[in-house]
């Protein structure tokens, strides 16, 4: 059974979606709709743009969700036979956005317009206060999240899991200090390595709050529709196709962890054997390769 998979924020490259805009004339139509909603060029900065422009929060998100919604609407033989279409869909964060877009639950346009606020909101929080990540490398989860807890409840500030990636390999989000006390306990218990990212805010954690609170207004002033395959939400890791409940999960997101562990697996339980990474780079494929290596995981961009 076919899945698709959509990445989250990391994935750009410059060059990104060129080789589509120059082949593809729908993807090209598609492209200039996001200049146009977006107001300025995005696709100048994605095909020719350097990587600290790439880096900019209202381009990144943004990019990533244009080259993985477009790289699946023009690749997807939606109109053939259905064994040929995908039967379940998931997104990694910023992905999810994009699954829902191709799973037919958003408009590409109010996609769009909320992966724009998602990221302006979240940068607005990152601003308000100083936080950061870390990914912790060969520890089992239940040990994460029980140093977690015992740092958070020190009193040096918030510490959470944040990105269930795949097992062994968890990122924790929170407040700076927190974070290095936890990274030093984390080692102390055996983590092969607690690697700090160089990212500027604590995502999928209680610090995001001011961020939720602008995008549940945006959200709950769009149309969502019933997907044409479930979609196996971050929050949970379960498959959703009720509008309002989808809604509810992806309001929750930014402050919740990312279950992506969870989230494949229950794929393969209820019978996806062949993934398909829609977007920019592999991550995804890496993951979902260390979550089962019995599936079959390959890109289509």
């Amino acid at each position: 059974m076919k899945a698709f998979v959509f990445p989250g924020q990391g994935a750009q490259f410059v060059g990104m979606g060129k080789d589509l805009y120059d082949t593809n004339p729908e993807a090209k139509k598609l492209f200039e709709k996001a200049n146009e909603i977006l107001g300025y060029r995005i696709t100048d900065i994605m095909f020719e743009g350097t990587d600290d422009d790439l880096k900019q929060t209202k381009v990144t998100q943004p990019a990533v969700f244009l080259h993985s919604v477009i790289s699946a609407l023009c690749a997807t033989p939606f109109d053939q036979p259905e064994e040929n279409c995908p039967k379940m869909m998931a997104g990694h964060s910023l992905g999810e956005f994009s699954a829902l877009v191709v799973a037919g639950a958003l408009s590409f346009e109010d996609g769009l317009r909320l992966v724009y606020a998602r990221a302006m909101a979240m940068q607005k929080a990152c601003e308000a206060q100083p936080s950061t990540m870390a990914a912790i490398i060969g520890l089992a989860d239940e040990q994460v999240e029980e140093i977690c807890a015992k740092v958070s409840a020190m009193g040096k500030g918030v510490v959470v899991p944040a990105n269930y990636n795949n097992p062994g390999q968890l990122v924790i989000s929170g407040n700076i200090e927190a974070i290095e006390e936890a990274c030093a306990q984390l080692k102390a218990a055996g983590a092969k390595r607690a690697l700090p990212l160089k990212v500027g805010g604590a995502f999928h954690s209680p610090l995001m709050q001011p961020a939720k609170d602008e995008l549940q207004t945006a959200i709950e002033h769009t149309d969502f529709r019933t997907p044409m395959c479930p979609v196996y939400q971050n929050v949970d890791g379960l498959p959703h196709t009720d509008p309002a409940e989808i809604k509810a999960n992806l309001i929750a997101q930014l402050t919740s962890s990312v279950r992506w562990t969870q989230c494949v697996q229950s794929m393969i339980a209820d019978g996806a054997t062949d993934f398909t990474e829609c977007g920019p780079g592999k991550a995804l494929q890496g993951m979902i390769a260390k979550i089962n290596r019995e599936v079959t995981v390959h890109g289509i961009a």
